[in-house]
C-alpha cells in the first residue's frame, strides 16, 4: 500500500474501533510501520474522527517529518517494533474488558487469558502482564520491549493492551479478538469453565 492509502486505512480503523465503543474519548493509538519510520496517530486525538492527512508521520530515530505532534504513547509503538521487526502495524487501546483484566489481582502475569476459544489461540496465543507504570514514564518503554519478545500481544497493568499484527489488519483483528475474549472471561471467572486442553492448543499453532 502507498502512504496514501495507508492514512486512509488507519483513519477507517479508528473511526470503526472508537464507533463500535472500543476505545473513548482521545484513548488509543495506532500505528503502522514504514520503511523510512512510523505513520502514527497524533496526541489527543479521537480515533473516531481522524484526518488522514494530520496522522504524524516519524523518521526511523523519532523526529517528526509530517502531520501533527505524534501520541504520546509513541515509545510503546518503538518498543515493540524493536523487539518484532517482522510486525508492520500496533494498535493500543483502553478497551473496557481489556483493561479490567489487567486490573485484577492474582491472575497468570506470564499468560493473562486462559485458551477460551480457537480464534483467541490463533490471533492472539501468550498474552504477558507488563507491571504499571505511570503514564509517560520511560521505563515502560524497556518492560514493554522485554514482553513484546515472548508475544506480538502485551497486556499493561492498569492501562490497556497493546498488539502488533503482520498487517493494520491483523493488528486490528487480534485487538479486537483480546477484548472479546477478555469478556469472556470476566463472565465466566467464577462459573466451571471448560478451556481448550494443551494438545487442542498445540494442534492449532500446526
Amino acid at each position: 500500500m502507498s502512504e496514501r492509502e495507508l492514512r486512509e486505512r488507519i483513519a477507517m480503523h479508528g473511526r470503526s474501533l472508537f464507533d463500535r465503543g472500543l476505545t473513548a474519548g482521545s484513548s488509543g493509538n495506532i500505528s503502522v510501520r514504514l520503511p523510512d519510520g512510523m505513520l502514527i496517530t497524533p496526541t489527543n486525538s479521537c480515533l473516531g474522527r481522524l484526518d488522514p492527512d494530520r496522522i504524524t508521520k516519524l523518521d526511523n530515530v523519532g523526529n517528526v517529518v509530517a502531520g501533527d505532534k505524534p501520541s504520546k504513547e509513541a515509545f510503546l509503538h518503538h518498543s515493540m517494533y524493536q523487539s518484532r521487526p517482522d510486525e508492520q502495524a500496533i494498535v493500543h487501546l483502553h478497551s473496557t474488558h481489556s483493561v479490567a483484566v489487567s486490573c485484577l489481582a492474582g491472575i497468570d502475569e506470564s499468560n493473562v487469558l486462559p485458551p477460551i476459544t480457537a480464534y483467541y489461540v490463533m490471533r492472539v496465543g501468550t498474552l504477558p502482564l507488563v507491571p504499571y507504570y505511570p503514564p509517560g514514564d520511560a521505563e515502560l518503554a524497556g518492560a514493554v520491549e522485554k514482553a513484546a519478545k515472548l508475544s506480538h500481544a502485551v497486556l499493561l497493568s492498569n492501562h490497556g493492551p497493546v498488539v502488533a499484527g503482520g498487517d493494520l489488519d491483523k493488528a486490528v483483528n487480534a485487538t479486537e479478538e483480546l477484548e472479546e475474549t477478555a469478556k469472556l472471561f470476566l463472565m465466566l471467572r467464577h462459573e466451571p469453565t471448560r478451556f481448550l486442553t494443551p494438545q487442542q492448543v498445540q494442534d492449532l499453532a500446526k
